[in-house]
């Protein structure tokens, strides 16, 4: 038995012992498929942790409190029906829950005598619960029975009406009626606009003075995204999740796989089969039984050419967090293994965030974790692990990186340019960190430095998804990250609608900080338009119109059912400002957006954005959202492109952390772009193939390629404009790839996938 594993079981008192012994024997002996001891221990985490305690066993939690409720009297009997409404809700069940709200809302008279100065608002409370229930039924209804490519996309227009209009007109009913007594509450003003919108009857049926006007189109036009998940059969109705656009299989295709946080949902695998088509191939790919996963990521850990995927765990859970990641190696044959043990990354801390990169330069991949302390006295250490030819080690104590901190999001890269891959780390509650790689020292040693103080990056902030990116194209990266701040009062209803109306808002703006070039950073947010309550939650950048400039689109929300709020898209505008353009392209997702990831699934030449949507709680599940990107065939002097796949021999085989610099001629103007291969932001994974718009030039006049690791230089001139093409380290070579453009084609039966996690609850 592993050290790792004597000491997980007395903190957990051997109950997961069968399952675990069985996965730390995996390197001596494979099961059938390579996945059933790794399968077997998630349904084990499953049984444990799906108790009343657990806020997110919502069906188990419905229960509780009934018999909770069914033995007391009074008071007590009331606050347990009320937790069993709320539990309702959450479980996926509004039309029961608005129910129980109404009957407590007509008892408050007999309970008045038990009336404290706490419950001064009840009466109020109940009410927007009401609301709130009727509004959910209305979506469940028609966005999710009934659903349309323009359901939630906001603003919604008639493809997106609702045709079973009775949970948003109750919705109206009551909102209007906490309006008459509360016309400052801006929650209920935003919510009461969204209802009359379900309708069709935004703006004209709002009465004028609770009205809020949408913010006007921008000059600048974009192309419109077409939602076609459905169609495709990708829609995977869950609830908040992973997801990595990436070609397994190395066919030139990119595939999806996707992941949900219910502790029985299922990881899906779609794969593209190079026609516009994709298949279902979780079980083909052995990954049944692979569960339970808000993030995901990918890359080449072993060096054999075929990308591996890392799946992790427990976030949010706090207390019921103790979960296992799992490292699924890629068999090269359309298979996954999980080899989470024999590769030495089995612990147990709660996480959904990491970051791949070679830190040590010695052209193996290492991975940084960012597991999350809700508690000092019961700390989950951030991990560090050098990867030896395929088995890791964890040395973050050594290095300096041992944070403990309640860690939202993870990214690395070389912000000071020295060839070391560095560090940021955004933390929930209180101060972000900055750590400089210092590289090797004594005996080989690897060390960090906290530099954060030094940045100028100490000041506090609660925050979440998090990047490096060199959004003004000057070689230095820069770093993004969002603010995310639990919001009840006000709630970020209240906190997005005073933002719309120009009212001070309470919310924890986004920032972005500029490389100063000189081991500093600048907060750059107002400057460029972006210092907004944004509620960011899976995210990542792209260039949505192959301009040359870094674009993002963020995911939003928070846990609330009251949190309806559209995702957003930023176009980036010459890296002066950035331009709000998620109504001109169709992309204001009013679900709760959570894994983003970029790529171009149709090889057209522009990105399309695959978005994991729905909530944390059982009953806030949502189709996933595939966004095509129409630029390319809708405009008429649409901008060039360029798609490079890069082969590292000394450097790590996926080439991540290698740094491009390309320059060209724009409109008669040289200029120069630069890329980091990576898969993205913190929270979503796109596709590791280089995806770089070009503007008008016809072709790349010089490519400089900086391999991560070796720090080995290469040039190549005169690359033509529109093509796919593969770069090898140490190759004078550039070789053109025969991948054809695909017309995505819909999927007879598409909308199969709904609602399997909550046949699992039990």
């Amino acid at each position: 038995m592993t050290r790792q594993l004597r000491r997980y079981f007395k903190q957990t008192s051997y109950a997961f012992l069968s399952a675990a012994l069985l996965l730390s024997s995996c390197g001596e002996k494979e099961p059938d498929n390579g996945n059933e001891a790794m399968a077997t221990l998630l349904e084990e985490v499953a049984q444990r942790f799906y108790i009343p305690d657990n806020r997110f066993a919502n069906h188990a939690r419905v229960t509780h409190f009934d018999e909770l409720a069914g033995k007391a009297t009074g008071r007590k009997k009331f606050d347990y029906e009320y937790q069993k409404a709320v539990e309702l809700l959450r479980a996926g069940k509004p039309a029961e829950a608005a129910e129980l709200f109404e009957k407590l809302y007509q008892e408050l008279p007999q309970i008045a005598y038990s009336f404290t100065p706490k419950d001064a608002d009840l009466a109020d409370k109940l009410e927007g619960d009401i609301a709130q229930a009727y509004l959910r039924l209305g979506e469940q209804e028609n966005c999710l029975i009934n659903h349309t490519s323009a359901s939630c996309i906001f603003p919604i227009a008639s493809a997106g009406f609702h045709q079973l209009p009775t949970g948003s007109r109750k919705a109206i009913e009551h909102y209007t009626s906490l309006l008459s007594r509360n016309p400052d509450a801006l929650q209920y003003r935003w919510l009461l606009n969204i209802a009359y919108m379900t309708l069709g009857e935004y703006p004209q049926s709002v009465p004028e003075k609770w009205l809020i006007p949408l913010e006007n189109e921008l000059a600048h036009p974009v192309a419109r995204f077409e939602e076609i998940a459905g169609e495709l059969g990708v829609d995977v109705d869950d609830i908040s999740g992973g997801s990595i656009l990436e070609d397994f299989d190395n066919d030139g295709y990119l595939d999806i796989m996707a992941s949900s946080y219910g502790l029985r949902d299922q990881i899906r695998f779609f794969h593209s089969n190079g026609d516009g088509t994709f298949t279902d191939q979780t079980e083909g790919a052995r990954l049944k039984g692979i569960t339970n996963s808000l993030n995901m990521m990918q890359a080449d850990y072993n060096n054999d050419g075929y990308v591996d995927v890392l799946v992790l765990r427990g976030a949010w859970f706090e207390n019921q967090g103790k979960q296992p990641n799992s490292l699924l190696r890629n068999n090269g044959n359309g298979t996954f293994t999980d080899v989470t043990a024999e590769a030495g990354l089995l612990s147990f801390y709660p996480t959904q965030t990491a970051t791949w990169a070679d830190f040590n330069n010695d052209g193996w991949l290492d991975l940084f974790i960012g597991n999350e302390t809700a508690d000092k006295f019961s700390p989950n250490p951030c991990e560090l692990y050098l990867n030896h030819r395929g088995v890791f080690k964890n040395i973050a104590k050594e290095a300096g990186v041992e944070l403990v901190q309640y860690v939202k999001g993870v990214t690395s890269g070389d912000y000071d340019n020295d060839g070391w891959q560095d560090i940021y780390v955004s933390t929930l509650y209180g101060q972000n960190y900055l750590f400089r790689n210092l590289g090797l020292g004594k005996k080989e040693q690897l060390r960090f430095e906290d530099v954060t103080q030094k940045a100028g990056l100490h000041k506090p902030m609660l925050s979440f998804p998090t990047w490096f990116y060199d959004y003004d194209n000057d070689g230095w990266l820069d770093i993004f990250v969002s603010g995310f701040k639990f919001s009840s009062d006000p709630s970020v209803s209240y906190n997005v609608a005073a933002e719309y109306l120009g009212l001070p808002s309470d919310a924890e703006k986004a920032r972005l900080y500029r490389n100063n070039r000189n081991g500093t950073f600048t907060d750059v947010s107002k400057a460029v338009g972006i210092s907004k309550g944004l509620y960011t939650m899976g995210s990542n950048f792209m260039d949505i119109d192959n301009d040359g400039w870094l674009d993002m689109y963020l995911g939003t929300g928070d846990p609330s059912f009251e949190s309806i709020i559209p995702n957003k898209l930023f176009r980036n505008n010459e890296g002066k400002n950035f331009q709000d353009v998620t109504t001109a392209a169709g992309v204001g997702h009013l679900q709760k957006g959570h894994a983003v990831s970029a790529g171009d699934l149709d090889n057209d030449g522009d990105q399309d954005i695959y978005t994991v949507m729905g909530g944390a709680f059982e009953g806030d599940n949502y189709r996933n959202a595939l966004f095509k990107n129409t630029y390319q065939e809708s405009s008429p002097a649409a901008n060039n492109w360029i798609k490079i796949k890069l082969e590292g021999t000394k450097a790590n085989k996926a080439a991540i952390g290698t740094r491009l610099k390309i320059t060209f001629t724009d409109g008669g103007k040289p200029r120069t772009i630069y890329r980091d291969i990576n898969s993205g932001g913190s929270f979503g994974a796109s596709t590791l193939r280089a995806e770089l718009g070009l503007g008008q030039a016809t072709k790349i006049d010089k490519l400089e390629v900086k391999w991560a690791g070796s720090n080995r230089t290469q040039v190549f001139d005169n690359i033509g404009a529109n093509q796919f093409i593969q770069i090898t380290e140490g190759h004078d070579q550039v070789n053109k790839l025969d991948i054809k453009k695909l017309n995505l084609k819909k999927k007879k039966g598409g909308h199969d996938l709904h609602r399997a996690h909550l046949s699992n609850h039990s």
